[in-house]
């Protein structure tokens, strides 16, 4: 596959992480199945703490559940990681779940190998890198914070997630623009999913598909594509 090349220098970059960075099968085979595991474990031990508390309500009110119910909300929670439900209530306990695998070292974040090289090239060039996913921030900085390659985290200058807004919508990219304080058209996003690339072009932003032959992702023809960072150039 040729290199791919998104035109002028952009001044930031903001990537995606499952199937862009990242392995999925490490998400889905180590992650998910960590968080299932322990969820039950965690809530009882925890569902005092304010801050799980706040996503125990928001997942109740998301299904109509009584608050109080901790058995119900529970339960719908296993049923949205089966289901590989993008909440965010799910996606902030996960984090937190995650969080005690990370530091207890029962796993390291999958990286392909040419990304930490070329975000540290793009980082010492000068352009703003960024996270854009559907797991929580605290989540994202995990899986930079404990990465194969180490600490990444000090290469990243933001962190976006759902509660920025859905992937698949223009609004999304646009809010991201602003909050970075860039132009959309001087911003560089890149994902494995045609559906998120659609939503960050639709807001004047560059896009570059991540092809993994790993993760098997269908290439979008309407999208430039490559199966490595290594093959992005400007």
């Amino acid at each position: 596959m040729p290199a791919a090349t998104s035109g002028n220098t952009p001044r930031a970059i903001i990537t995606d992480i499952e199937g862009t960075t990242s392995s999925i099968a490490f998400v889905k085979s180590v992650l998910f199945p960590y968080a299932r595991k322990h969820l039950v474990a965690f809530i009882r031990s925890h569902d005092k703490d304010p801050q799980v508390r706040r996503w125990l309500v928001a997942t109740a009110d998301a299904a109509g559940l009584d608050v109080d119910d901790t058995t119900a909300i529970t339960a719908t929670l296993i049923d949205w990681i089966d289901n590989d439900r993008k909440a965010t209530p799910l996606k902030a306990l996960q984090g937190m779940i995650w969080a005690d695998g990370y530091t207890s070292r029962a796993y390291r974040a999958h990286l392909y190998p040419d990304v930490s090289n070329r975000l540290r090239e793009w980082h010492a060039q000068g352009i703003a890198l960024y996270v854009y996913s559907s797991g929580s921030v605290a989540a994202q900085k995990l899986f930079f914070g404990y990465s194969e390659a180490g600490d990444l985290t000090p290469l990243i200058s933001g962190w976006f997630d759902t509660e920025t807004g859905p992937k698949r919508e223009a609004a999304s990219y646009a809010a991201i623009a602003k909050a970075i304080h860039e132009a959309p058209a001087d911003c560089l996003f890149l994902s494995d999913i045609a559906a998120e690339l659609d939503a960050a072009t639709s807001a004047g932003m560059c896009a570059i598909q991540l092809c993994r032959p790993a993760d098997g992702t269908v290439p979008a023809p309407r999208h430039t594509h490559v199966a490595s960072f290594d093959q992005i150039t400007f």
